[in-house]
């Protein structure tokens, strides 16, 4: 299993940075993702699913992601979502945002990618952290970028 735990400060409002996961916004942060389609928005979002398809070259692959946790409030939004992809990996990701103040916001970004048969398991021992660390630190980082952009 492969996790992460990742923070940094954005100089950002909160409810900027907040925006760009927004169904309508996601594909300015996860640009991968070329659909994002609702199937069912429960009250409360926890247990809302929803029909991705996420482009790596070529190859598209469509999975469903449920919302396990959230938490929107004036100080703190928290989003943990869930999904397998290609029937290999369980994956589970957490976004957190902490208000500093006006104009500053902790960014935490937090998950796991566990291989669930075989072949992600296999997989998951041949590909190691680097290249999972590569992708977290350019999603954080693209992040920063968008809500920058937002604020000026």
């Amino acid at each position: 299993m492969v996790t992460w735990h990742e923070e940094m400060e954005i100089k950002a409002n909160i409810e900027v940075i907040w925006n760009l996961f927004a169904l309508e916004n996601m594909q300015r942060v996860m640009p991968q993702v070329v659909e994002n389609e609702v199937i069912e928005m429960k009250e409360g979002i926890v247990g809302s699913t929803y029909r991705q398809k996420y482009q790596e070259g070529k190859r598209v692959e469509t999975y469903i992601v449920e919302d396990l946790e959230h938490e929107d409030t004036p100080e703190r939004k928290h989003n943990t979502s869930g999904f397998v992809l290609a029937k290999a990996f369980k994956i589970e990701t957490s976004i957190t945002l902490e208000k500093i103040d006006e104009n500053t916001t902790r960014f935490i970004y937090y998950g796991s990618n566990q291989g669930v048969n075989f072949l992600g398991k296999t997989l998951m021992k041949l590909g190691g952290s680097k290249n999972n660390d590569k992708v977290v630190a350019d999603f954080m980082k693209r992040v920063e970028s968008e809500a920058l952009k937002d604020i000026s």
